[in-house]
Parts: structure tokens; sequence; C-alpha cells
């Protein structure tokens, strides 16, 4: 996706016209016990060891652990302007990413590495992913925007909207890691600026990419592309990035990714979100659910039931193993971000109250994110 300093910069914009959520079956209400707040932009969490929490306060550059007695402490702070994001655990280590972004548009200053850290130690460089995306670039050979055979008028008119994409154009150069999960040595990462899930080898950082993700097409209708400023695209075709915003494995040895559509969330277009299945071994791919309005965030349950945060919905949903029928599971705030240990979820909510203009920016307010749990029992 291209031109994004974080891709939460890019949908917050959205907020205030994004559609209401809607209206899914509830489970029974569900208690909620807030275990820290006045977090700044907090978009991931893993489950640390000693019931601990680690969280990302990802426009501040900070990664944070919140410990059994609710105390918050600082594990990581990023350089000036540089975010972290994705936060993993496995035993003792954490694994994060820290990245600033799409550079703002320019390949030689994009900036995106997978770190490790342990407990009072240092932080540790895996791999350099920024660099994979200027050498490989996964979805150069993808096609986005309108479909050949669009009519001049509505190329005409899109090419003129403001800090649009071109009309048609293939994956550029744009890296942004977002999400990771890491089993035995290898991280797989979700970088929302090359849409696609790369593999990493911990001991070695050596990159491969496991999968690209397929374009989101959708018809415009006359609402849409009004809205969008280009009426004359009405009835076009439009290909739009599948932005990845979560990784994580279920029972049934699949990756589950969550995925935003790239562009903006409006009425008019509907809830584009998708949870994609991508075999961890051939890197097949395959849509599993779709019409989710921003899924930001997900985990996936020892049952394969898959929780989903729901950002603009306001909302973690819950996907059925056997055929992903889903329900409200909780009502909440702004969710980014959902983990599960044993029988218990913990989410990240409130999470664009108060964030600033980017990574390293001073805070648009108080900075009111909250880590939350409740029982899945």
């Amino acid at each position: 996706m291209t031109r994004r300093l974080t891709i939460i910069a890019c949908v917050a914009a959205a907020a205030v016209i994004a559609p209401a959520s809607p209206s899914w079956a509830r489970d029974e209400a569900q208690d909620q016990e807030v275990l820290a707040d006045g977090l700044v932009s907090p978009l991931h969490l893993a489950a640390g060891t000693n019931k601990s929490v680690y969280v990302t306060q990802d426009f501040a550059g900070t990664l944070s652990r919140v410990d059994r007695d609710r105390t918050v402490d600082a594990v990581y702070q990023a350089p000036e302007g540089w975010g972290v994001a994705g936060v993993e655990t496995r035993g003792a280590t954490a694994f994060f990413l820290e990245a600033k972004g799409a550079g703002q548009g320019v390949p030689a200053a994009l900036g995106g590495y997978l770190k490790s850290i342990r407990p009072g130690g240092e932080a540790d460089t895996i791999a350099d992913l920024a660099e994979y995306e200027r050498t490989i670039n996964p979805d150069a050979g993808q096609h986005y925007g309108f479909a050949s055979g669009t009519s001049g008028q509505c190329l005409e008119e899109a090419a003129g909207i403001p800090d649009a994409p071109p009309p048609q154009y293939t994956g550029a150069l744009d890296s942004n890691p977002y999400a990771t999960y890491v089993q035995a040595n290898t991280a797989y990462v979700a970088d929302a600026g090359a849409n696609a899930i790369l593999k990493v080898n911990i001991s070695s950082g050596d990159i491969t990419t496991l999968a690209v993700l397929p374009p989101r097409p959708a018809v415009l209708t006359a609402e849409a592309a009004a809205t969008l400023g280009a009426p004359g695209c009405a009835g076009f075709e439009y290909a739009f990035e599948p932005v990845p915003t979560d990784v994580e494995m279920g029972p049934d040895g699949w990756l589950y990714v969550s995925s935003l559509p790239g562009g903006p969330e409006v009425p008019s277009l509907g809830d584009r979100g998708a949870i994609f299945k991508v075999n961890p071994w051939t890197g097949q791919t395959k849509l599993w659910v779709d019409y989710i309005l921003s899924p930001a965030g997900l985990a996936v349950a020892n049952n394969g039931d898959v929780y989903v945060a729901s950002l603009f919905g306001n909302q973690i949903l819950r996907f059925i193993a056997s055929k992903g029928h889903r329900t409200e599971f909780l009502a909440v705030e702004s969710p980014a971000d959902v983990e599960i240990r044993g029988g218990t979820l913990y989410a990240t909510v409130n999470a664009l109250a108060g964030p600033p203009h980017g990574p390293g920016g001073a805070p648009a307010g108080p900075p009111a994110g909250k880590v939350i749990e409740a029982d899945l029992r």
C-alpha cells in the first residue's frame, strides 16, 4: 500500500466516515477487566511469561510489558521517528518489528527490522525487511486499480483525485512490517506495505516470500464513485490492495491472516475486510471469510474459533471454526488487537484515542489506550 507512514495513520483519517458497525448475533454479555490504561496507540499485544502481557505503543515507539501486578514498564524504546509493532513472544523472548513505514514515499528511506529482546537485555536485529522489499518487491507483478476496459473518462477523473494512487498500477516499493507470528526457528511477518507474508529464518535472518495476498476487487457503485470524486467510474471494477494486518496459526496448521481493504472505508464501499488462510509450507492462499469492517488483529483459539478486532466496528467478533459463522463476542471502543492465553482473551482498546500523527510525533490528545482481558468461557 503506497504512501503510508503507518497503517493506522491512513485508516484513522477515515474513522469519521466509517460505516456503522453491522448487527451480528451476540454472545452472552462478557465481563472485561482493565489491566493497563493511559497508553499511546496500543496496536499490538502478546502474552508473556508469568502472566505478563507485552504491548506496543506504536506511535510512541515503545514496547511495554504489563506485569501481573499491573505495573507497566518500558522494555524497548525505538529511535525518534520510528515506531514499533507486531510483538510476539516465545518463552522469555519478545520478537517485535521496528519500522518507519513507507519512508514517506522514498524507497531509499524505507526502514523496517525484525528484532528480539530478552528481559534485561539489549535488542538484537534479526532481519532487514526494508532491504528485502527494495531487492525483491514481492507484489511487483500484481495489478491494482481499475481493470482493463475502463473508460477514459473514469481514468482521467481518477487521476485527478488528490493523494490517490495512479488509476492503474502495479505493486510499488513499499514496506510496512506490521505483525508477526513465531514458530520454532521461523517468524512469519505480515508486511502491510508489501501486501505479503514473509518467512524469516530467525537464526540466519534469511527472508523469503511465503505468499502475496490477492487484490480485492470491487465494482464501484454510483454512490461510491461520487464519494471518491470520480463519478464517471460508476460501474467499473477497481482492484484494491489486500493490506495484511495480522498473522496467527490455527490448530489446523494453516496461517490465518487478517486483511484491511487498501482504500477508504466509507459506507458506500461496504465492509471489505477479510481473513485469508495461508499454507505455511506452500504459500497456497485462500479466502476464508470476508465482509468484515476494519479487521485490525486476530487470534485463534485452541478449538479453531477466530477472534477478530474490528477497529471501526467497535467490537470483537468471534468466527466459528467449522463454517466461519460470526457473532459479537465483546462490544468495545476501537479494538486494535487480540491475543488468547488459556481461557482468557486479551485486547487493546481505545487504540486511536490521542495518538500522534505518525511515529515519534506529539500526542494529539491525552493517551487513553487500554489493555483489557475477558474470559472466553
